[in-house]
């Protein structure tokens, strides 16, 4: 629980963060008429958007089990991460790179940069913000990986998608602040419609990852192999089991994980001992693993398991 908290605080801050920051860069592109700063303006509106999405996927992912849903319904924040990963291309992405287009297509005069530099400066500012609190959350299971793999291994959309954004706005808002600062100092028409199209490839990209991660998130992606070692070796160092074939898992949220073991046990002990023994695996397991709520052993004679094979 504590740690929806602190990944729902994220998000609170980033879509706080991002609905100031677009009514800024909009007001600032209806002054200035630059591409790039309504480009960005695009974007923080979408990222608000995104961000109250995800929002709302972590409280439908929350709800409890019921009979036609008798796991849960933890898979629904990889659905609406699904969601907004689409937004973020079709709308962040397409949208500025239109922009960009129309505007290379139809330059607007250079006019005063003073609005558009004080509300990319303050904007920065706030972004910055928004990315350590999404970071700090991050970092707490990044563990001994490097930063992509941990990104890449990140079961939590509320973080992962979230930090993404901020990071990604804040390239964003460097890309436009150097468009409008060289077209200004090369007296430049298209700086400005450029950086609006690379605004747009970079939110394409950053869909495109989302996708791929949420999409193998949503299908039912197992533990990592280190923690399947891990669960391997538990299982081993009791003194009941005899043999273990690979365990099975799948994470049907964050925090929400099945794990099917088939353990062969010892012939010579008693039904009552292969249940106690069956106890302990699944207390050792989840001292050690918490996130698998649901433990399923299949548990079968040493004998059985010989004769099984050579069948």
């Amino acid at each position: 629980m504590a740690a929806s908290n602190s990944s729902k605080i994220v998000v609170y801050g980033a879509i706080v963060a991002n609905l100031a920051i677009a009514v800024s860069k909009f007001v600032a592109a209806g002054f200035t008429g630059s591409a790039a700063m309504m480009s960005e303006g695009i974007h923080s509106l979408v990222d608000s958007g995104n961000g109250m999405l995800i929002l709302f996927g972590m409280n439908r992912s929350a709800r409890p089990a019921d009979e036609r849903h008798p796991f849960g319904y933890s898979k629904e924040i990889y659905f609406w991460t699904v969601i907004v990963a689409v937004l973020i291309f079709a709308v962040g992405g397409g949208m500025s790179l239109y922009k960009g287009y129309q505007y290379l297509q139809n330059p607007a005069p250079l006019t005063d940069p003073t609005w558009n530099y004080w509300v990319l400066s303050l904007a920065i500012v706030f972004e910055g913000v928004a990315s350590t609190l999404a970071y700090r959350e991050f970092r707490k299971t990044q563990g001994e990986q490097s930063f992509w793999q941990a990104l890449r291994s990140s079961r939590d959309p509320a973080v992962f998608a979230i930090l993404l954004e901020d990071l990604a706005a804040l390239v964003g808002l460097l890309i436009a602040l150097a468009g409008i600062f060289f077209g200004h100092l090369l007296n430049n028409l298209y700086f400005d419609g450029a950086a609006s199209m690379a605004i747009g490839l970079l939110l394409v990209g950053m869909a495109v990852f989302m996708l791929k991660e949420a999409k193998g998130l949503l299908v039912g992606e197992g533990a990592s192999p280190e923690v399947l070692r891990q669960l391997e070796t538990l299982a081993r160092q009791d003194a009941a089991v005899a043999e273990l074939r690979a365990p099975l898992t799948m994470y049907l949220g964050p925090t929400d994980g099945i794990l099917a073991l088939d353990v062969a046990f010892h012939d010579h002990l008693t039904a009552v001992e292969v249940e106690h023994a069956v106890e302990r695996l699944q207390t050792a397991i989840k001292a050690r693993h918490p996130e698998f709520r649901r433990i399923f052993i299949e548990a079968s004679s040493l004998a059985d398991s010989t004769g099984a094979a050579r069948h």
